[in-house]
């Protein structure tokens, strides 16, 4: 019995190092945290000012950080605003390449489906994603630039084959895939584009699930022929983290 207690004893005790190692992915974790917060605030500031009229000190106030802890991770605001940018398609890329992992198996156009699905549902929960990059389109700045050929081009080339082979088999409608691409887009970005005049106009908000529900029903079969199933439209309740 002794025996047993005194290795239970020792089984309780950390090992050499065990507790440092514990606290250092706690230290990683609330780094990790602390830069999403930040990039989050970055987003609605960068989307409701623009990047010229951004202020990081602004973007502390939103987080309750420090100013300092703002630069620590980004040293300027012009790394902040493609980090930002970088994040916010990232979120969008680990959820095409979740349905790489997951439906291997999936038709061709419901595929197509899902991934203009999955941006809409980005869009209705993080509207300042249309926002901040509408900011960036009034003018042939460095930024737009270098955000089209850093993070939207990788992910229109995963389309724009798709949307070609459609075309081919007569499912989608004929025109240049890029066209089409970019109708879907502002398709996917109308609530966010909208929503605050929507809701003078026709009382409607835009980030109520029965809008959101019946609007993207709508898209799909106006433009794929096909309705969500019901599964597919529970999925798209706006929900963000934090």
């Amino acid at each position: 019995m002794k025996r047993n207690a005194s290795a239970l004893q020792e089984a309780a005790v950390p090992r050499p190092g065990a507790r440092g190692r514990s606290q250092k992915r706690a230290e990683q974790e609330r780094a990790v945290n602390t830069r999403r917060a930040i990039l989050d605030a970055a987003l609605a500031e960068f989307a409701e000012k623009g990047f010229d009229a951004a202020s990081i000190r602004v973007i502390a106030e939103r987080t309750g950080l420090q100013h300092p802890l703002i630069t620590y991770h980004f040293r300027n605001k012009d790394i902040l605003w493609r980090s930002a940018a970088e994040y916010a398609f990232e979120q969008i890329r680990e959820e095409w390449d979740r349905l790489d992992e997951t439906h291997a198996g999936m038709p061709s156009l419901d595929r197509l489906r899902a991934e203009y699905r999955t941006l809409f549902k980005y869009t209705v929960a993080f509207p300042e994603f249309h926002r901040f990059m509408r900011q960036e389109c009034t003018t042939n700045n460095p930024r737009l630039k270098w955000v089209a050929r850093t993070v939207v081009m990788p992910l229109i080339d995963r389309l724009l084959p798709q949307i070609a082979a459609l075309q081919k088999e007569g499912v989608l409608p004929q025109m240049e895939p890029i066209l089409f691409h970019y109708m879907m887009v502002s398709l996917t970005a109308m609530l966010a584009e909208f929503g605050p005049e929507m809701r003078v106009t026709g009382k409607l908000a835009a980030d109520d699930p029965g809008v959101v529900t019946s609007y993207w029903r709508a898209v799909e079969q106006m433009v794929f022929g096909k309705s969500p199933s019901d599964s597919e439209i529970d999925a798209l309740t706006p929900r963000r983290s934090g």
